[in-house]
């Protein structure tokens, strides 16, 4: 399968890498004295990266380019989730994942 668009050029990904390394380290300094140690926007600054995670894999499992779609990665996703919660650690999740995804394409869905 052919990657749609233009390739990441290795300027682009380095200033990625630097822009959010910056942005972490404004964010646990700065922020952290500006906010104080209010229990409440702790617990809730400890959810965001979950929350931001949770948005790119779902952005990345149930579209494809414009269109939402349901198809063989849905599955995989479905699968690692319910491995996750039966307390499989991470590098099992993953290949779980993996292969669940790579049954279901080839037995012809998505």
């Amino acid at each position: 399968m052919a990657a749609e668009g233009p390739p990441v050029s290795p300027t682009g990904l380095v200033g990625f890498v630097v822009g959010v390394f910056v942005l972490r380290m404004l964010g646990g300094f700065a922020l952290a004295s500006a906010l104080g140690t209010n229990e409440r926007v702790l617990r809730l600054l400890s959810l965001l990266p979950l929350a931001i995670v949770a948005a790119v894999v779902s952005v990345q499992t149930f579209t494809k380019g414009d269109d939402v779609t349901l198809d063989a990665r849905a599955v995989g996703v479905g699968m690692a989730a319910f491995v996750s919660a039966k307390g499989l650690p991470l590098g099992g999740v993953v290949v779980v994942a993996a292969a669940t995804t790579a049954l279901v394409r080839q037995a012809g869905w998505g």
